[in-house]
């Protein structure tokens, strides 16, 4: 499968963002998907992560009630809604996909397939 994100840009602290990730060769609902991150001079974190029904979502403690993942299968598309950014929430962002339906996992080295990530940028 072949991942490409979009969506990313400039916005205040605050503000709300939505990133997107597009799937294509291959079954997207085969796939559980991720959201990680990697902010400048840190390791790349863990985000978010959902099953490929939407009945597995998992979240990085740092971003629980702003952020939101959800996938339109149909569409070959995931999401990544964001509300209330803050600085700190400034990193490229990267959606990764699984080779099983159900495995969510936070561990990034037990992805298969990487976007090529799209930067995210929120002033003070």
């Amino acid at each position: 499968v072949q991942l490409q994100a979009s969506g990313g840009g400039l916005v205040q602290a605050g503000g709300s963002l939505r990133v997107s990730c597009t799937a294509s060769k291959g079954t997207f609902s085969s796939y559980a998907m991720g959201w990680f991150r990697r902010a400048p001079g840190k390791e790349r974190e863990f985000v978010a992560g959902i099953s490929w029904n939407g009945g597995r979502l998992y979240y990085a403690d740092s971003v629980k009630g702003r952020f939101t993942i959800s996938r339109d299968n149909a569409e070959n598309t995931v999401y990544l809604q964001m509300n209330s950014l803050k600085p700190e929430d400034t990193a490229v962002y990267y959606c990764a996909a699984v080779r099983s339906p159900v495995r969510v996992t936070t561990l990034a080295g037990q992805y298969d397939y990487w976007g090529q990530g799209t930067q995210v940028t929120v002033s003070s």
